[in-house]
């Protein structure tokens, strides 16, 4: 008999000190919970939480490579708006001077003075055309190191960059071309049909111009509709520009919307409601002081010693 009171004696005590340290354990918890601001400090407390937490941090992750991806692409795109823009100042200002060369009333010298100035025009095109991006690299040679174009001997351009724009990610599996290569932006038909490009196109023109003759005039005449066909090509290109630049701002914004969703879940997951959390501290360390007071009284009475003996 003695034998079972021991045995009793010595799982009460064993029970009431599990117990005792399960209570302090749960103190200590949440009140590092408050201090810290996290409902837990370790995967084991909540595993589930963990997991999905972990989920959302890698997308988090993600989502700060594909906004700096996003950003680039932008600042290529506006650059390469940019410079288009440009270009159809160009346009527009060869075609004035153009439009004077086709009148009648001007002198062979006149209309060679206006060659001289649409050759400076294509000598700023063929600038634009080998603009640089942030990297360095042309921004209308699909992101190649060298030019997009180089002029040869005889005056003409080749074009020399990559077939492709760079395709750079800006979140939610989406992608984006981050400009156009030169022949998109800047091949054309003249005004007999041909294949060329709005260098070219300028620079013949101004050759027509600057040798004088009875063709002048007709050569000026023709070359407003090249000029004209050259104003469309440039500015449905920038208008592509436009378009791309558009989706990256609606694409970034809805991974903006996820983002702020994603950190609310966050919140919400792992950070402590510190409300909810002192009332629970409150419950807890009540129930642990009664806890340790029973330990306390039941241990010191006489007959519990008795049954210990």
């Amino acid at each position: 008999m003695t034998i079972s009171t021991s045995a009793s004696t010595s799982s009460f005590y064993t029970a009431a000190t599990e117990q005792l340290g399960s209570l302090q354990q749960q103190v200590s918890d949440v009140t590092n919970s408050i201090s810290s601001g996290s409902q837990f400090t370790s995967a084991s407390q909540n595993p589930t939480a963990a997991a999905e937490m972990r989920l959302m941090q890698l997308q988090d992750s993600q989502a700060v490579t594909d906004t700096a991806s996003a950003n680039k692409a932008t600042a290529n795109l506006q650059l390469a708006d940019g410079a288009m823009t440009t270009m159809i100042n160009d346009i527009n200002q060869a075609r004035t001077l153009t439009t004077q060369a086709a009148t009648g009333t001007l002198t062979a010298a006149q209309r060679a003075s206006i060659g001289t100035q649409l050759s400076q025009i294509q000598a700023d095109m063929l600038n634009l055309a080998n603009t640089r991006d942030a990297n360095g690299h042309a921004l209308f040679g699909g992101g190649a190191t060298g030019d997009a174009y180089a002029m040869g001997s005889n005056g003409a351009v080749t074009y020399s960059g990559n077939a492709t724009s760079q395709t750079l990610p800006i979140g939610g599996g989406q992608t984006v071309q981050s400009s156009l290569t030169g022949p998109e932006v800047l091949g054309m038909t003249d005004a007999a049909g041909n294949s060329t490009n709005v260098i070219d196109a300028i620079g013949a023109l101004a050759t027509a111009l600057k040798s004088g003759g009875s063709s002048a005039q007709a050569a000026a005449s023709a070359g407003l509709t090249t000029l004209s066909n050259a104003l469309d090509a440039v500015t449905t290109a920038q208008t592509v520009v436009g378009s791309r630049e558009s989706w990256i701002q609606l694409n970034v914004q809805n991974q903006t919307a996820q983002s702020t969703a994603r950190a609310t879940a966050e919140s919400q997951i792992g950070d402590t409601n510190v409300s909810t959390a002192a009332i629970k501290l409150q419950e807890l360390t009540t129930a642990l002081q009664a806890s340790q007071s029973c330990f306390v009284r039941m241990s010191s009475l006489s007959l519990f010693n008795v049954i210990g003996n």
